[in-house]
């Protein structure tokens, strides 16, 4: 019954498992299947930029990986250019990088049996924290203290100095909580989503009989969201790369 309740369990998925078990100094220094995943989609990532190099062999004409890499380049491009402007170039390295991570941790996620890295809070928060980090440096060597202006508006009545203040303050902040609670309650919440089903279907084929007929149906649905959560891991890739530069034209332009 343990064993049952354990393969039914949809939150099963998402338990860090460690598979080579190390301490140090009293912390824990494992290799989980959490560090596994990062290190394959760091891999797929290099791999990647070598086949497109070494398959183009000085071609003008782009083969069909080329094609694929060089179109997201031109769409990160063209998301900078859209909200942060030409000044906004120097960042595309930054903002490029977030987007190819996010969208390969969220594709590796979808493979049978594999684990998802973006699913996890502190994992997303990471990322955020990131990228709320590098706002801030970006804001200074731009500005200096003039950054600290955006938090009091001109034109503000001295009687709402306390409380603008406090707003803004809050809204500089909530930037780094949305960019990480929007990509990891996506990606768990569509995971458990199919978990839920998965589980559904076997559940109805292991009965046997003529309901074994019926399990066809959820199996038909489970196959239609696996194609819809592979669009919604590259869209909140893209959400993800998107929020980024719109975050980062707050401080570039000096927001207020």
């Amino acid at each position: 019954m343990k064993n049952e309740r354990r393969l039914r369990s949809p939150l099963e998925q998402f338990e860090v498992v460690s598979l080579v078990p190390r301490r140090m100094g009293g912390r824990d220094l494992s290799f989980t299947n959490a560090s596994r995943r990062r290190v394959l989609t760091a891999g797929r990532r290099i791999v990647g930029g070598q086949v497109v190099l070494a398959g183009g062999n000085g071609s003008l004409v782009p083969n069909r990986w080329q094609r694929r890499r060089e179109g997201r380049h031109t769409m990160v491009l063209s998301m900078i250019g859209q909200t942060i402007g030409p000044s906004g170039q120097g960042y595309f390295g930054f903002i490029f990088t977030r987007f190819t991570f996010v969208l390969g941790r969220n594709l590796l996620g979808l493979i049978p049996y594999s684990y998802t890295v973006t699913a996890h809070l502190v994992v997303t928060m990471t990322r955020a924290r990131g990228v709320w980090v590098g706002k801030i440096r970006v804001g200074f060597q731009r500005h200096g203290r003039k950054l600290f202006g955006r938090f009091l508006p001109a034109g503000t009545p001295f009687a709402m100095v306390p409380i603008r203040v406090g707003l803004e303050r809050l809204g500089f902040t909530i930037t780094f909580i949305s960019l990480s609670v929007r990509l990891f309650a996506n990606m768990m919440a569509g995971h458990i989503l199919l978990k839920v089903i998965a589980g559904f279907a076997w559940t109805i084929m292991a009965t046997g009989g003529r309901r074994y007929v019926a399990h066809f149906v959820p199996r038909i649905v489970l196959f239609r969201l696996l194609v819809l959560e592979a669009g919604v891991a590259f869209v909140q890739a893209y959400v993800f790369a998107l929020l980024t530069c719109i975050y980062m034209t707050d401080v570039v332009h000096g927001g207020h």
